[in-house]
């Protein structure tokens, strides 16, 4: 059975054969996120090491989206994994396990009713138009809620407005404890709700507070966000759970190559506080970006388009 890869990494390193091979991967893994070129031999080294694991639950360990110590999770299995993050940026795993499913993803009213009974709800009654603003007054019954809400706001938009900066960095981490920490019941209709104009279009839109976490002065290229990706675990890790699960099929009837909406949606979700942050584009519609051009690409103009068409017109997502 799939261990988490705490616990794989554990047994591993008290058993002295199995500590051995991991070593020479941990080695490998440290060179890769240094840049340092591998020779022939090493790269032999390094491959032939991935496969001893054999059978070893380090090599089928997963990570859960809300574990405690999930970096730390994350760089086991990048670890024993780091091969694929050869060349290309094609991850073809997710590092995370069980995927949402439609159901899991339909809002549980009852579940909702009874986190919010006893609470005063005659303000939710004028939202109708709104939806959105009617998912931010919900959040406000949940206490856990408006409290990582009004958290990464307000670090969010520290400095708009003046010549200060915005801590990106804290902003990010901010947005993912929202995302992370909170009841999905709760954040997808925040994230996700249904507008009919633009007031309503630009509360979504603004959810994500764009100015700090998604905007910078000038475009970057994608593949300059791609390789700030790459070289954090943990967006590393939220891009192959989204390139697996929201891999686009023409003939699916969902555009998904999964047959899994709700965990292309979740993957989606989980990009948001990472270097490669998602948003809508207008007040006006859903179509949603990053905040990157792919001018002045040159001879990887198709890889930076295929980046940028991951989120702009993916079928699935």
């Amino acid at each position: 059975p799939r261990s988490d890869c705490i616990a794989a990494e554990q047994l591993c390193r008290s058993d002295s054969t199995c500590n051995a091979t991991y070593r020479t991967l941990e080695n490998c893994a440290l060179a890769k996120t240094r840049f340092l070129p591998l020779d022939h031999d090493s790269r032999v080294r390094c491959l032939n090491a991935e496969l001893d694991l054999g059978n070893s639950s380090l090599l089928h360990c997963k990570c859960h989206r809300r574990m405690k110590r999930q970096e730390h999770c994350l760089r086991v299995f990048w670890t024993v994994h780091s091969s694929m993050t050869d060349g290309y940026f094609n991850l073809e795993t997710s590092p995370y396990e069980n995927p949402a499913n439609e159901d899991h993803w339909k809002t549980d009213y009852n579940k909702l009713a009874a986190l919010l009974s006893g609470k005063d709800c005659s303000q939710l009654a004028g939202d109708a138009t709104n939806p959105c603003l009617k998912a931010t007054h919900v959040c406000n019954l949940s206490k856990k809620c408006v409290r990582l809400r009004t958290d990464y706001a307000s670090i969010c938009t520290k400095g708009a407005g003046s010549e200060d900066t915005c801590d990106r960095r804290k902003c990010h981490r901010g947005l993912r404890n929202f995302f992370e920490k909170v009841p999905e019941d709760f954040t997808k209709r925040i994230l996700f709700c249904p507008c009919q104009d633009e007031l309503c279009g630009e509360r979504r839109r603004k959810t994500i507070v764009p100015d700090c976490s998604f905007r910078y002065n000038i475009k970057p290229n994608c593949l300059w966000l791609l390789d700030s990706c790459l070289e954090d675990h943990i967006c590393k890790s939220r891009l192959a759970d989204f390139q697996q699960n929201c891999q686009p099929a023409e003939m699916s009837p969902d555009g998904c190559s999964q047959h899994n909406h709700a965990a292309c949606l979740q993957a989606y979700m989980g990009m948001i506080g990472t270097p490669m942050t998602p948003n809508y584009v207008s007040n006006s519609s859903v179509e949603v970006s990053l905040w990157c051009t792919c001018e002045s690409s040159g001879n990887q103009k198709e890889k930076c388009d295929q980046i940028l068409s991951m989120f702009e017109s993916n079928k699935c997502l």
